[in-house]
């Protein structure tokens, strides 16, 4: 399965802002975001407006507007990002093609359950899930060396 960068970039952002909120709760342009990663602003933009739309972000308008974390970074999971990036459709969609050509004509019960290779995806997509939402933004954001999120702090605090 493969993602779009946004989410790399959606997650990093998150990061970012729970870093930036530990001092302060003033929210940050997402123009400033995407300068910070050297990142095209209206790419960027769209991955936060999906934030969000998913709750995970809050957009506050005005002069000193921007974006901040909508919750805490503990209840922010990395499948909270993907799904607000991706969607969250499954990843592997069975079409049943075990009932055509040579098989048109076997009776309707030789196919009662799920073929193995849909059980055995499904399967596979749930353990990614579960492990993604077992993942908080907080717990990512603390294993990072602690020079990072400081120099982010001090990158930020430059006007």
């Amino acid at each position: 399965m493969k993602m779009s960068e946004g989410v790399e970039w959606a997650a990093h952002v998150c990061i970012l802002l729970h870093w930036l909120q530990a001092d302060d709760a003033t929210p940050v342009p997402a123009a400033r975001l995407a300068e910070a990663y050297d990142l095209p602003a209206p790419y960027l933009v769209k991955q936060v407006q999906a934030l969000t739309r998913a709750g995970i972000t809050e957009s506050v308008s005005g002069v000193r507007g921007g974006l901040r974390l909508a919750r805490p970074a503990g209840e922010i999971t990395l499948m909270d990002v993907v799904t607000a990036v991706e969607g969250g459709a499954e990843a592997f969609a069975c079409t049943e093609i075990r009932k055509q050509g040579m098989n048109a004509e076997r009776p309707a019960s030789d196919f009662r359950g799920p073929c193995g290779i849909a059980h055995a995806m499904r399967q596979a997509e749930l353990a990614w899930r579960r492990h993604l939402a077992s993942v908080t933004i907080a717990a990512l954001a603390d294993a990072t060396p602690s020079s990072v999120p400081h120099d982010a702090r001090r990158h930020f605090s430059r006007a």
